[in-house]
């Protein structure tokens, strides 16, 4: 079954596969890192949509790929969903190793007042 996989989409199911254990009703922030820019959302899962959203395209920061661009993203991904009414989430990496910029969010989400 997981022939042919590649190691990061090996990380992501079993990343996933532990959230789904863990998380019961809570909503998940999801992280999406790429070359130029960082994504974050918090999804719903229940109800099936989006509840807050965060990236380095809103803001027009000067670079997207960087440990700052990522800590900025990590504060208004936490804000807009504190002001949706979410305060306690479970954080999804994906398959992304959790350092640099994907650390800096969460750290960030964490400081900013969400609970994972």
């Amino acid at each position: 079954m997981s022939k042919g996989m590649s190691l990061f989409e090996k990380r992501r199911r079993r990343n996933r596969t532990a959230l789904r254990a863990r998380a019961g009703t809570r909503p998940r922030l999801s992280v999406h890192r790429s070359g130029k820019h960082m994504y974050a959302q918090v999804i719903d899962d229940v109800a099936g949509r989006t509840v807050a959203s965060a990236s380095t395209l809103t803001a027009r920061d000067a670079s997207g790929a960087n440990i700052d661009a990522a800590t900025a993203v990590g504060k208004r991904v936490a804000e807009a969903a504190i002001a949706a009414g979410v305060t306690q989430v479970v954080f999804d990496r994906g398959g992304f190793l959790f350092h640099g910029r994907v650390k800096a969010l969460a750290e960030a989400a964490r400081e900013a007042g969400l609970e994972f």
